[in-house]
């Protein structure tokens, strides 16, 4: 009886890991920018592990009234597509392939991995 009643705890236990939800994917590695602080200062700025298909505003880039960031690198596993504007909207984008980055002169608000 005591092995009948172990063999269904851990059938049990099983079906509940596999019926846990599996978490979004990510982009493995870093992305990183520069930008300008608001008091004029350069900084650099970095995302780790990306969460896929989710919009990022980066930050320091325009949100309190500081200028674009700009010098991406993407040295993640994943395309990054930049914006100029923030919340990924407008015409002006640029895709960084895995390993990629881009001059002083491309300048970014946000940012979605694939």
């Amino acid at each position: 009886m005591r092995l009948h009643s172990a063999l269904a705890a851990a059938s049990g236990a099983l079906m509940l890991v596999l019926a846990v939800p599996v978490p979004a994917s990510a982009a493995t590695g870093q992305f990183r920018y520069s930008y300008k602080t608001a008091d004029g200062y350069d900084a650099v700025g970095f995302i780790n592990n990306p969460q896929s298909r989710r919009c990022i505003d980066i930050q320091g880039a325009g949100s309190d009234g500081t200028s674009a960031a700009y010098a991406p690198k993407n040295l993640t596993d994943a395309t990054a597509t930049v914006f100029l504007e923030a919340g990924c909207m407008g015409e002006v984008f640029y895709s960084l392939r895995p390993g990629a980055g881009a001059s002083e002169r491309l300048l970014v608000r946000s940012v979605v991995f694939s």
